[in-house]
């Protein structure tokens, strides 16, 4: 049986080359590409794949946010996580649904590897991820970042990227007002005090490509 995959990521030069590597596996099919987190969903809604294979840190919305929306509507779907690095947002990932967490620099293979032991139902964590899972696990950075909606953590990710209190209303359907209002929950939450802030803190934990 093939195996029907999408593949994400901001770069396109790394997601054509992965996808080329891919399809010439006999029993992989990659049914669609994506480079911002968004068009995956979309993607997902009409080609219905068995994996997802995406980055954390991509425009529109990032890997974090995908998994959980993916998670919650499509459970079925398993969702490996593939990034230049591993670490505080590997619990975020873990918690929101993922299958496995792999670093680009690994070898190839451990993807492969990966994706045919998620499709049996099983996790994967390269060692990497699993070294981060342990060390943030106690963090204070961890229990603050869970204090944050999943609608905040969107504004967060449209604000680091340069967006409006207007535009970003008019992206999510909101009031200018409401956008407001999430973003002091945010820095409350958080501990920030200006966009500068918000912005650092969303690139420095990779919930953004920029």
């Amino acid at each position: 049986m093939s195996i029907k995959l999408i593949l994400a990521d901001s770069h396109k030069l790394f997601l054509d080359t992965l996808g080329h590597f891919l399809e010439i596996q006999k029993d992989i099919n990659v049914v669609g590409m994506a480079t911002d987190g968004l068009d995956v969903l979309k993607l997902v809604e009409s080609l219905k794949p068995d994996v997802v294979v995406m980055d954390v840190g991509m425009p529109g919305m990032n890997g974090i946010e995908v998994t959980r929306r993916l998670f919650a509507h499509h459970p079925e779907i398993k969702v490996i996580v593939m990034s230049a690095l591993a670490n505080n947002h590997v619990l975020e990932l873990l918690e929101a649904g993922v299958s496995a967490y792999i670093v680009k620099e690994n070898d190839i293979s451990e993807l492969l590897c990966a994706l045919y032991e998620v499709i049996k139902g099983k996790k994967h964590l390269c060692h990497e991820a699993i070294e981060a899972a342990v060390n943030y696990s106690g963090k204070s950075h961890h229990e603050n970042f869970k204090e944050v909606s999943s609608r905040e953590r969107e504004v967060l990710q449209l604000l680091a990227e340069g967006g409006t209190s207007a535009l970003i209303a008019k992206r999510m359907s909101i009031s200018t007002a409401t956008v407001d209002v999430h973003r002091r929950n945010i820095m409350k939450k958080l501990d920030l005090h200006s966009i500068a802030e918000l912005t650092k803190y969303a690139v420095r934990h990779g919930l953004t490509a920029i």
